[in-house]
């Protein structure tokens, strides 16, 4: 085990770890850590650790390091993360994309096109879209066609 990390697995600790990796519905990430925790109050060290779970190394820190900070109930959640935040000048990058240029591929951008041509996440894409109220895939205005005949046939074959 890692110098600075003391992990000691009291026995009523030990039972409901026990018992919770022989539950057959708990979570399988709920019960890999459970089970590093119990080969580390049996004295095992890391690698034997890594080699009997399959985890890596730092897993193998991060979850006895959670057990000795948070105890048990430490091993049952997940530690929350900041949301990503994407710089200003890139959504205006997208904003300014979709509001002026035309993909070379298609008509109208899709998410994916312009996260490609951006370098960002499809997901990021849709959200800028939503939060700047932008649908580029619905048509907002009729096309013309540049045919000179178009009128003269349109209106005989439709109203004739």
């Amino acid at each position: 085990m890692r110098r600075g990390v003391e992990v000691s697995v009291l026995p009523e600790d030990r039972a409901r770890l026990s018992e919770l990796v022989a539950d057959r519905n708990t979570p399988q990430k709920h019960a890999a850590r459970a089970h590093i925790v119990l080969l580390t109050g049996d004295g095992l060290g890391t690698m034997e650790i890594m080699r009997q779970t399959g985890q890596s190394k730092p897993t193998v820190w991060r979850w006895q390091a959670r057990f000795a900070e948070a105890g048990f109930d430490g091993l049952l959640r997940d530690k929350t993360r900041p949301p990503g935040r994407l710089p200003p000048e890139v959504i205006r990058k997208v904003v300014s994309k979709t509001t002026t240029e035309r993909p070379t591929e298609a008509t109208p951008w899709s998410t994916r096109m312009m996260a490609k041509a951006v370098g960002i996440a499809p997901g990021s894409v849709q959200k800028i879209w939503r939060d700047h109220g932008l649908k580029p895939h619905l048509v907002r205005h009729f096309k013309l066609s540049k045919d000179p005949d178009f009128e003269a046939r349109h209106v005989t074959t439709c109203c004739g």
